[in-house]
């Protein structure tokens, strides 16, 4: 297989969420391809540039929400990732639902929501890197096979450099697939 060399910066394919957070009171939210696991712990990270409105929100509340948003939503995804909560109110692009164990929007539309309390900030350049510790985890019942979270029912949005597409259909199971391979 040919390699060739391009430029040195990440191009994906990342997983769109909307970074949900409340700023100033009311629901906010971004779409962003920055955010993901930690370890094997309950820890996620987002990471969001130091002028977003939803930075404000995280670091008024200390918490923030992760939805995974599917493709058929994707004008409203896109749009959050569009427009400044600080320029116009997005509170109403979706129906906000919330959790007690911490003060952050989660978005119902979405198919997972996880909400997270920070522990801890990292500067990264001109961008905040927040860890998060999962304090609640939703999930649409209609996501579920077997009561296991289904990928191809959540139908995330995959973002790639500058276009989104869904995931088509599972092609194999994690720690099964290379098994026939243990004989090589």
């Amino acid at each position: 297989m040919e390699k060739v060399k391009i430029a040195n910066r990440p191009f994906g394919p990342f997983i769109t969420a909307l970074i949900g957070a409340k700023v100033n009171g009311k629901p906010n939210y971004t779409a962003v391809g920055a955010y993901g696991v930690v370890s094997m712990k309950p820890i996620l990270y987002t990471s969001l540039k130091t002028t977003h409105y939803t930075t404000l929100g995280i670091k008024q509340n200390g918490y923030f929400s992760i939805n995974i948003p599917s493709s058929d939503i994707i004008d409203k995804t896109d749009y959050c990732g569009i427009v400044s909560g600080n320029v116009k109110s997005k509170s109403n692009i979706f129906t906000p639902f919330y959790d007690k164990a911490g003060d952050a929007p989660m978005i119902s539309e979405c198919n997972i929501n996880y909400l997270c309390k920070v522990i801890r900030t990292i500067p990264m350049f001109d961008f905040e890197m927040f860890l998060g510790e999962i304090t609640a985890v939703y999930v649409n019942k209609r996501c579920l096979t077997d009561n296991k979270i289904d990928l191809v029912k959540i139908n995330p949005t995959v973002l790639m450099d500058n276009f989104y597409c869904d995931i088509g259909k599972k092609v194999g199971e994690v720690f099964n697939e290379g098994n026939d391979l243990k004989t090589i």
